[in-house]
């Protein structure tokens, strides 16, 4: 069974399929593709079934990595309890995951930066409204942060770390 990891933002047009892909193309690095499930979702259906924003397509495009085919949909309640790790993007939409589970579930919901030192439950703010310079800028947290999380998730699975083999 994969490791399922999700990563949610507020309409999944912009943080999460960026994260999406970002996440994805380090597993490919490590020829770990195979041993998870990525996926990305937005807690609102405004956007169901966009493309992702121009913006986030071109700021990875420009390091080689493509989530033109990536389309919005909303988190449901299948996601929320099948996921292994739920990655959240913002304070906001933490809280409304959080709010799907009961206590004792909560630790699989993270902050995105929950793992990078000294950026623990920071948020990535919306570029939607901002430049192309706000989208390089959460391209660079979340390369940042998709390291870390994969390191957190080697002390969870061991058995994934020893499988890793760089092309």
């Amino acid at each position: 069974m994969p490791i399922s990891v999700i990563f949610i933002c507020y309409e999944n047009i912009c943080r999460s399929p960026m994260a999406e892909g970002i996440f994805s193309s380090l597993l490919a690095g490590y020829n770990l593709q195979h041993l998870f499930s990525v996926s990305s979702a937005g807690t609102v259906n405004y956007q169901q079934g966009s493309t992702p924003d121009e913006r986030a397509i071109d700021a990875l495009c420009s390091v080689g990595i493509d989530i033109s085919s990536v389309r919005a949909r909303c988190i449901d309640d299948l996601d929320l309890h099948a996921c292994d790790w739920i990655f959240v993007m913002d304070n906001e939409n933490y809280e409304k995951i959080c709010s799907s589970f009961i206590s004792t579930e909560r630790p699989r919901v993270h902050m995105v930066m929950d793992f990078v030192d000294g950026r623990s439950g920071e948020e990535i703010s919306d570029p939607y409204y901002g430049t192309a310079k706000e989208f390089e800028r959460v391209k660079s947290d979340l390369f940042i942060a998709s390291e870390q999380i994969l390191y957190r998730i080697f002390e969870e699975y061991p058995d994934v770390a020893l499988q890793v083999s760089r092309e």
